[in-house]
């Protein structure tokens, strides 16, 4: 019986290599989450440690006119190098049917997260918040909203919005407010 060769190809250890990095990313994010370290580590008081449906997060910035701005171009930064990653290893010819369809599969879910990302911030501001930006991967959702004092009853309210659009647990949705 024959050996099977095993041949290595430019896609393959791209993939690898993205797998690696996103295993590191996903064990540095378990760090900084044990050590209290990150945007989650606010002081936070023994009544505060109770998650709430409609309870938002105060982030303090010095210079909010531009943190929407500079927000929205990091988040289409990292977008457009993901898809510049998706199309080198898709041009590349080592791929298998299953692999590329798979790919396929990843981007229209991602095309569909940046959809939904713009209609939730749009009905967002249509709902009177000043600015804000959401931030969705599939399983969770991060909001960010401009407001001079998020109540109870405004940060459920962009909750249902949120709800009303994708499908995310209730306990996965974090919403941060920028003065």
């Amino acid at each position: 019986m024959k050996k099977p060769t095993i041949i290595l190809g430019k896609k393959h250890i791209i993939i690898a290599s993205l797998t690696l990095v996103l295993g590191i990313a996903v064990y540095l994010n378990y760090l900084c989450a044990e050590s209290g370290f990150g945007l989650s580590s606010l002081k936070k008081t023994d009544a505060d440690q109770v998650a709430n449906y409609g309870d938002a997060e105060f982030v303090d910035s010095t210079d909010s006119e531009n943190y929407f701005a500079k927000a929205r171009i990091e988040r289409t930064q990292k977008r457009d190098e993901a898809a510049m990653t998706l199309q080198t290893m898709l041009g590349g010819g080592d791929l298998t049917e299953e692999e590329i369809a798979t790919m396929k599969q990843d981007a229209v879910e991602t095309s569909k997260l940046v959809e939904s990302e713009a209609v939730i911030e749009s009905l967002i501001k249509a709902q009177g918040f000043e600015d804000c930006v959401v931030y969705l991967d599939g399983e969770s959702a991060n909001i960010v909203v401009k407001s001079s004092g998020l109540a109870p009853s405004e940060a459920a309210q962009i909750k249902n919005i949120l709800l009303g659009e994708i499908s995310v647990p209730a306990e996965n949705i974090t919403i941060f407010e920028v003065k």
